[in-house]
């Protein structure tokens, strides 16, 4: 028996192991299927502990980290929570976390490149990004030596630190726009010969793979919590949680109702919001003025079958609109009581609860999983050294021969 099968959500065909949308032409996602039907988890290090549910074969085995999940007691107290349970992703050594980018966006990386070397991809990968994504790339990309496009936001560029040395297998292209522009150019240049797309949210690997932090949860904890709350740009992490919460509820151990997702944005740029809610949530010059411009994206996977919409409608879902007080304030209070910073998007998430509570939202009683899905950045930088990595080649979205610009560069430095 096959490990695992990729079933269209509209039409319900079954596709290639390493599909990515469905040969009918359906604007749907494709879902993976797993033949083992209960979680058992593996002795190998990393998310690949979760091996059994990821959509692939072998590992990597340099590098991976995992979710580390604990039950808050100060955090909790401060806001009056009985049952609250912290998903931390990044790094901190008190608790054995040691994701090096520290971002989730690992749990995503890993698994998509495994998948590319299972299939001998020897063309260069292309990856759009506003930032954590790039940076995670990067970071198995330096592992493994697949030859890596990444094309981000000027703006963003800051966020691409690395603690490796050799940084070779790493083309990085920026932007004179947003994420939505960075997303564009990559889509054309990853239809070119020798170029490959890595999928985003269509791609089954990178949604199971942070699919685990519910997982991680739920085999720590011991049950399926009665809330999750993330921060979210596309609003990927929360389609991933809601169906790693289903394969959950088939094993049939850890209860029989989906958590309500509370997924949260920042504003003035709050796409998620607007399209839930009809509300005036994203202003022209958007990304600016954001707490931390990781979440946004102008074109989010919302209404397609099996994307953000169907998430929240089967969960009971809400979606937040945080302001930057309000982050900066929740961060302040995470960083007191837990002792450890985080990311500014995790703000966002922790400002989601603390707004939850004070609305009545969830009950003191209530199980909730709050997943910081970055962190322990200021603690790594006084264990590890650091460097950017610096652009290979600076373009604007309007400029006409930008593509055709990097292709040729990119394709000077690694052949072909």
């Amino acid at each position: 028996m096959n490990k695992y099968t990729v079933r269209c959500l509209h039409c319900g065909e079954i596709h290639g192991p390493y599909s990515l949308s469905c040969r009918n032409g359906d604007d749907a996602l494709l879902r993976a299927e797993y033949s083992a039907r209960q979680l058992q988890p593996v002795d190998m290090p990393g998310i690949w502990r979760y091996k059994e549910w990821l959509p692939v074969q072998g590992i990597i085995e340099e590098g991976s980290g995992k979710t580390v999940t604990y039950k808050s007691e100060k955090l909790a107290s401060e806001l009056e929570l009985k049952d609250l349970w912290i998903a931390f992703n990044g790094y901190w050594p008190q608790r054995d976390a040691r994701m090096m980018t520290c971002t989730f966006k690992d749990l995503e990386s890993f698994p998509t490149m495994q998948r590319l070397r299972e299939q001998d991809e020897a063309r260069i990968m292309v990856v759009a990004s506003a930032g954590n994504t790039a940076r995670a790339f990067s970071h198995v990309c330096s592992i493994t030596g697949q030859p890596l496009l990444l094309i981000v936001p000027q703006e963003s560029s800051h966020r691409l630190w690395t603690t490796h040395d050799d940084t070779s297998a790493v083309f990085l292209a920026t932007v004179e726009g947003d994420y939505f522009d960075a997303i564009s150019l990559a889509g054309k240049i990853a239809s070119r010969e020798g170029f490959v797309n890595e999928g985003g949210a269509r791609n089954v690997a990178r949604r199971d793979g942070m699919g685990t932090v519910m997982l991680d949860a739920v085999l720590t904890a011991g049950s399926l919590p009665d809330h999750y709350f993330q921060a979210v740009g596309s609003g990927t992490g929360g389609i991933s949680a809601w169906e790693a919460s289903m394969r959950l509820i088939e094993d049939g151990r850890f209860g029989s109702k989906l958590p309500r997702l509370h997924l949260a944005q920042s504003l003035p740029c709050a796409p998620l919001y607007s399209l839930k809610y009809g509300a005036d949530a994203v202003e022209p010059e958007c990304p600016g003025g954001m707490y931390d411009d990781v979440l946004f994206n102008r074109k989010p996977p919302y209404a397609i079958k099996g994307g953000v919409r169907d998430a929240l409608e089967a969960t009971g879902g809400t979606v937040y609109a945080i302001r930057n007080e309000e982050a900066a304030e929740s961060q302040a209070v995470f960083e007191k009581e837990e002792g450890i910073d985080i990311n500014p998007a995790a703000a966002v998430a922790v400002a989601a609860l603390v707004k939850a509570v004070r609305e009545g939202s969830v009950q003191p009683d209530d199980r909730i999983v709050l997943n910081i899905t970055g962190g322990g950045q200021k603690r790594l930088m006084q264990d590890y050294p650091t460097k950017i990595i610096e652009p290979s080649v600076r373009v604007s979205a309007k400029d006409s021969h930008a593509e055709d610009m990097i292709v040729t560069m990119v394709q000077s430095v690694f052949g072909g």
